[in-house]
């Protein structure tokens, strides 16, 4: 029988976070009577997270982990997804597990209001705590995304609520990793026709990001160009 809610979070080096947000993330969902589940997508972590990992899921049913051995943020939440159980699947960070998010997205999924809910950065009503850098930063890729592939939104990358067999056939399709994963699960649903809606979130993230932000650019670069030479050109 499926669960109600997967929780799916890729996790790399996170051994001075994890342990305290995983137990607040518990508790909160604990708090609102949810039938779920958290799945932590551990990918290529050198520090002691696959430990903290494997001692708190076997204290607690409802968390699982898988192991990656290559530090892969794409690989690592598309494969959490695939394992997922639930109707519904939310796609966290594990500094951030804003629950206020899952208030506002959970509820818009079961009244059928969308088959996607991305927690935007960038949209009306939004606060982005992060360096004015990073925020630039989100700024140029969604205006490249828009360029290279036509989309019409405002952030694609981080949170994002979804149903689950809506979305499965979409994510077979995908054909990137990364952190350009997320954008092309986006970019995807919404050229498929499936109602995609963004609601406004208050970013507030716990530590630093885990990779600098300019090590991630020419790897941004190579899979934009890729998805514009398969979704543009191939038209797949």
């Amino acid at each position: 029988m499926a669960l109600h809610l997967s929780v799916v979070i890729p996790v790399y080096n996170e051994e001075s976070i994890i342990a305290q947000a995983a137990e607040e993330l518990r508790q909160g969902l604990d708090a609102r009577g949810l039938d779920y589940e958290i799945i932590f997508a551990e990918n290529g972590s050198r520090d002691a997270t696959p430990r903290i990992l494997e001692e708190l899921c076997s204290k607690n049913p409802r968390l699982r982990w898988f192991h990656s051995e290559t530090p892969n943020y794409g690989v690592a939440l598309k494969a959490g997804i695939l394992k997922a159980r639930g109707t519904y699947v939310v796609c966290d960070e594990i500094d951030l597990c804003d629950l206020t998010f899952y208030d506002s997205a959970l509820p818009r999924l079961e009244r059928g209001e969308a088959d996607m809910v991305v927690g935007s950065k960038a949209a009306k009503g939004s606060s982005d705590e992060r360096p004015l850098v990073r925020r630039a930063a989100t700024r140029v890729h969604n205006k490249l995304l828009r360029v290279a592939l036509g989309f019409q939104g405002t952030d694609t990358h981080g949170l994002k609520a979804f149903r689950r067999e809506a979305l499965l056939p979409v994510i077979q399709k995908c054909v990137v990793d990364m952190d350009v994963f997320a954008s092309e699960f986006v970019i995807r649903a919404w050229r498929e026709g499936l109602n995609v809606m963004e609601i406004p979130i208050q970013l507030h993230e716990k530590r630093q990001p885990s990779i600098h932000l300019f090590r991630r650019v020419p790897n941004v670069l190579k899979n934009v160009g890729k998805l514009f030479y398969v979704i543009r050109i191939r038209g797949t």
